[in-house]
């Protein structure tokens, strides 16, 4: 493949996730999640969400395995769900990082809004890319995309 091939895949993953996940609202009620907000009335109101539009996020992140419903009932009440990450939507914690990263240094007016913490020592946690062999990869320019075991070539 020359330099000036365009590197195209069929099965594409970056589309496949966008598919999911490619959308405010949805990026916004996992940003609730991680945060432990469990309950929908705490996720609207953390969100902003229309009603209409956070139920059928919360559906479609359910049906896609990234969220669990968990059954909980108040005193009194009718029986609810919470919604819980599971390791599906547990493994898009980098991609969040990531996405707050990016807007902290091009979007945040005065410094970001929020910072993270390891919170074993305290430090700030950020993502950074690495290859297998642990350096750091630190421009696309570092990187040469290769075909997969899954790669179906575009036509």
């Amino acid at each position: 493949m020359s330099a000036r091939t365009p590197f195209r895949v069929r099965n594409c993953s970056i589309e496949r996730t966008l598919a999911i996940v490619g959308e405010k609202w949805t990026f916004l009620v996992l940003r609730e999640a991680f945060n432990g907000v469990r309950r929908f009335a705490d996720m609207q109101e953390g969100t902003g969400a229309p009603r209409q539009v956070l139920s059928a996020r919360l559906s479609r992140l359910v049906e896609e395995g990234l969220l669990g419903k968990v059954p909980y009932r108040e005193p009194g009440r009718r029986v609810r769900h919470e919604y819980r990450l599971t390791q599906k939507g547990l493994d898009l914690y980098p991609i969040l990082v990531s996405l707050m990263q990016w807007g902290d240094i091009h979007m945040a007016e005065s410094g970001p809004p929020v910072v993270l913490t390891h919170r074993g020592c305290g430090a700030p946690v950020g993502v950074h890319l690495s290859c297998a062999e642990g350096h750091e990869v630190s421009s696309p320019r570092e990187v040469t995309p290769t075909h997969g075991p899954g790669s179906r070539l575009a036509g």
